[in-house]
């Protein structure tokens, strides 16, 4: 089993110049081991990964390494425009000996089913790391869940996959493909994170715990000491935050969030358009009044 709990997706500070802002992106790595999550993930839609050169995602690895301790696990994922830049990634994972790479498939061009597994198989048998499938469609490939089981029934690396589909039907699928076997299911939805945990996924890489950790984190102890009734009720706290997370491109509001916090996340990949102005502002608004809401909650 690669991790359990709560793994915090973490976002990408960025300084004027556009490089990665190490000193924000330690505090904010600081910020969440504090918090108790019990791993970080790096380098996936959260991170935007798109718009990150490598030398700074390589640098980002490296930092969140040296700060982790060793009983939190660092998962990091490789998806890049090309096979060459993706294993490089992966030789950086290693160097930084993280338990896993996450693998989301190719985006911008369409491939088919046949096409994503060999290009799984060639990343997995040549990085020869643990590898989770990440299966990200609002962004890239889609995976056909046949596909999923092949290649974990198949790949000795393959390990696991952090499912962001927002499918339901997959979340009861592999678990019941998983049966007794030690594969690793990771809820990539925050919507799906209580609906995960009953249908007996491991845990989570959640967005929203990288701003708002101790809600993501008391929804899972309290299902782990076996109070689902609590956990469902956070959980109703967390599908607001999605909702109003969903008003902004993928993770603006995250990164706003951050900002209201006191870390300085630097601009958005585009220029504000007066309705997006506005959106912000809006969201600045609200993500102050729900977070006081959750501490009440969290600590009742």
């Amino acid at each position: 089993m690669v991790s359990n709990g709560v793994i915090a997706a973490v976002a990408t500070p960025i300084a004027a110049n556009g490089t990665l802002h190490v000193a924000t992106f330690e505090r904010l790595i600081d910020f969440l081991i504090e918090s108790g999550v019990d791993g970080l993930c790096l380098g996936g839609a959260t991170s935007e990964y798109p718009y990150v050169a490598t030398a700074d995602r390589k640098l980002a690895i490296g930092a969140a390494a040296r700060r982790l301790p060793l009983d939190r696990a660092l998962l990091v994922a490789i998806g890049a425009p090309s096979l060459r830049q993706v294993l490089e990634l992966g030789e950086g994972a290693r160097e930084a000996r993280s338990r896993a790479v996450l693998l989301p498939m190719p985006m911008f061009f369409r491939y088919e089913q046949h096409d994503l597994e060999a290009f799984a198989i060639e990343v997995n048998r040549t990085l020869r790391l643990p590898l989770l499938l990440y299966d990200l469609p609002d962004f890239t490939n889609a995976l056909d869940p046949a596909t999923v089981v092949s290649l974990l029934e198949n790949e000795e690396l393959v390990v696991g996959i952090k499912d962001s589909s927002g499918s339901v039907r997959n979340l009861v699928y592999y678990a019941g493909a998983r049966g007794s076997r030690p594969w690793t299911l990771l809820v990539g939805n925050d919507r799906l994170l209580f609906a995960g945990l009953k249908a007996g996924w491991n845990g989570t890489v959640s967005g929203i715990a990288c701003f708002c950790p101790s809600l993501v984190l008391a929804i899972h102890r309290c299902w782990v000491r076996g109070d689902a009734a609590r956990a469902a009720h956070l959980q109703t706290l967390l599908d607001e935050a999605v909702l109003q997370l969903d008003t902004l491109p993928t993770p603006w509001g995250i990164r706003v969030a951050l900002e209201a916090q006191g870390f300085s996340m630097g601009s958005h990949p585009l220029p504000l358009s007066s309705v997006r102005r506005e959106r912000v502002t809006r969201f600045r608004e609200w993500v102050g009044g729900w977070m006081d809401r959750v501490r009440v909650s969290v600590s009742g």
